[in-house]
């Protein structure tokens, strides 16, 4: 597994803009091809071009594992039904008017913290589709809970001021390790410059040298 540093949009931001399983990355419309290609040889995937609620903001807006796939209810019906038949995976539509569903679940193939913001409904459905048990959290005060922290099947890093207490019972659920870092220079909000998968990692190009180890730390070792 390596660490590699890139950009979108001419930007550190790529967390924002697409989401990455084992086997898929779901690109912007209108993302360069040569750009989709290398990303997806960087993370060792296929991709595919879609948007979500017809913006860019597929990693904002949609929450990925290796089991199914998160919309919002603002996405477009010809969305839901492209993914539906270009994937294997289940897709879920979450009927909350929260829809910044990125920004709201941290996910792993085997559990997911999530935003207070949602009903019990909507965490059945969470539940269901991503094949996973959850745990209903703040993250240091943070109601957005996917915006402070990424994780994958054997590791994971969060806000710097999150309590060693929560980050206990996140790594049971979520059986990895867990870190605390930042991204980009000193970003809190970790997801906006990270892709994970099992295979590698992809982080915006501003990450420093001691975000690096802190990464390397927590995925990698």
């Amino acid at each position: 597994m390596d660490i590699i540093k890139y950009d979108v949009y001419r930007g550190p931001n790529l967390g924002v803009y697409i989401s990455v399983n084992d086997d898929v990355a779901l690109i912007p419309l209108g993302f360069a091809e040569s750009k989709a290609e290398k990303l997806g040889k960087y993370l060792d995937v296929d991709y595919l071009y879609t948007s979500i609620a017809n913006t860019r903001l597929i990693g904002a807006l949609s929450v990925m594992n290796n089991k199914g796939i998160l919309l919002p209810k603002t996405a477009y019906l010809e969305e839901y039904d492209f993914l539906k038949k270009e994937t294997n995976l289940e897709i879920g539509v979450v009927d909350s008017k929260f829809n910044a569903l990125g920004n709201l679940i941290c996910t792993n193939d085997k559990g997911a913290v999530v935003s207070q913001l949602f009903s019990e409904e909507d965490c059945q459905t969470i539940k269901k589709v991503l094949g996973v048990e959850i745990i209903k959290k703040r993250i240091a005060g943070f109601n957005q809970v996917g915006s402070v922290m990424s994780a994958n099947n054997t590791g994971s890093v969060i806000h710097p001021e999150t309590d060693e207490k929560d980050m206990k019972s996140f790594a049971n659920l979520l059986g990895v390790n867990i870190e605390h870092s930042s991204i980009n220079a000193g970003i809190p909000y970790v997801s906006s410059g990270i892709l994970v998968n099992n295979h590698n990692i992809v982080v915006g190009s501003l990450t420093t040298g001691p975000e690096i180890m802190m990464l390397t730390k927590a995925f990698l070792n």
